[in-house]
């Protein structure tokens, strides 16, 4: 076990049904949730991050859709992020880029959003943290040049990015306003 506040060591004190509600916040994929509970108790944060990965790449596209549908999509009116999904102040802050962004890149992105939907049948998902409205809307723009299974592929690659920053994030909210299990 590790010894300060990292995420293994968080993982692994809290009980079961705690750990899938602070699990659940950094991917909502329940059978990627039940083996994670399962994989602890972890021996450091890299053996975390590994079995993320792990766990994650041995999913089928049923359990990648499932994670997928609890995100927003990207540039989603905020008030129906806070009523539609539980995880909605970090999807704002990691959506922060379309804050400052045009009325015209804002519609381009609701539009490709449209497109994105009808073209795969899931939310557009990139790793928004630290990109702008117009990267996010380029991302979007080029996938959708994608077939299918590859692009499925990319979306459930991003959503590995997001489930990492997220684990993180579990650490540093602990840390600011207690414990996440309860």
């Amino acid at each position: 076990m590790t010894t300060g506040h990292g995420i293994a060591e968080l993982l692994s004190s809290l009980e079961p049904n705690a750990a899938r509600r602070a699990l659940v916040r950094c991917c909502a994929s329940s059978r990627w949730v039940e083996a994670m509970v399962r994989a602890r108790p972890f021996v450091d944060d890299a053996a975390v991050y590994a079995a993320a990965e792990r766990i994650w790449g041995a999913l089928d596209a049923p359990d990648w859709l499932e994670a997928f549908a609890a995100h927003p999509r990207i540039g989603e009116d905020r008030e129906r992020l806070r009523a539609r999904f539980a995880e909605a102040a970090w999807s704002s802050k990691e959506q922060a880029g379309v804050a400052s962004a045009s009325e015209a890149t804002l519609a381009a992105l609701a539009a490709g959003n449209r497109d994105y939907a009808a073209r795969f049948g899931h939310v557009f998902l990139v790793c928004a943290t630290g990109k702008s409205a117009a990267e996010m809307l380029a991302a979007l723009r080029a996938r959708l040049t994608n077939d299918p299974a590859t692009e499925l592929r990319v979306a459930a690659s991003e959503q590995m990015k997001i489930t990492k920053l997220r684990l993180a994030k579990l650490v540093d909210e602990r840390a600011a306003v207690g414990d996440v299990g309860r």
